[in-house]
């Protein structure tokens, strides 16, 4: 086991398999912090009717600030305990640049509090994974249709270059293949 773990961060659009993927990263042993803002939204929408709910979980809460700044906090003590964790490596769903991509996506200005707080608590690798039509649900709390997601990864992408890294992207395939995928990635890279 090395020194310090490698914090890699798996993101990408809604409904695009990122959460079957920690899932089966966990069940393998590895070290995994789950997303929160399927939490936060269902905490959002309230009695919120299904008919009323709109794609942005921002239009539901009163103050869209604190909403966006319990998000990149709570992204933030992710970040935070895994120095508490002696792994090989480290996976989190979704990380501190998540949050400005959907707010751009969603035509908000991030404070440049937030993009200090991406540079100060870098990630070693980013893991993205495509917009794939096939495997894409809409539901309760995945709100945004396929359009949305694919303009939602977009923004993602470019967050990630933006603050200087280069997201490798995770092929369509069985849950197996992405594992294999994954796996063969960080033994290449190295411990």
């Amino acid at each position: 086991m090395s020194l310090k773990s490698k914090r890699i961060v798996v993101t990408g659009g809604p409904g695009t398999g990122k959460t079957v993927l920690i899932s089966s990263l966990e069940e393998n042993g590895y070290h995994c912090f789950h997303e929160v803002i399927r939490t936060m939204t269902l905490d959002a929408l309230g009695d919120v009717s299904l008919d009323d709910q709109l794609v942005n979980p921002i239009d539901f809460v009163k103050d869209s600030k604190s909403f966006n700044d319990e998000l990149i906090n709570a992204r933030l003590q992710h970040f935070i305990n895994g120095q508490n964790i002696h792994k090989d490596h480290l996976f989190y769903d979704r990380g501190l640049p998540d949050v400005i991509a959907y707010m751009d996506y969603f035509g908000q200005a991030a404070e440049e509090r937030y993009a200090n707080l991406c540079l100060e608590h870098r990630y070693d690798e980013v893991l993205i994974l495509p917009p794939w039509k096939e495997i894409y649900v809409q539901d309760n709390e995945r709100m945004e249709n396929f359009e949305q997601a694919c303009g939602i990864h977009e923004k993602l992408e470019k967050a990630y270059i933006d603050l200087g890294y280069t997201p490798i992207e995770v092929p369509f395939g069985t849950i197996e293949n992405r594992m294999q995928f994954v796996v063969d990635f960080i033994n290449k890279t190295g411990e």
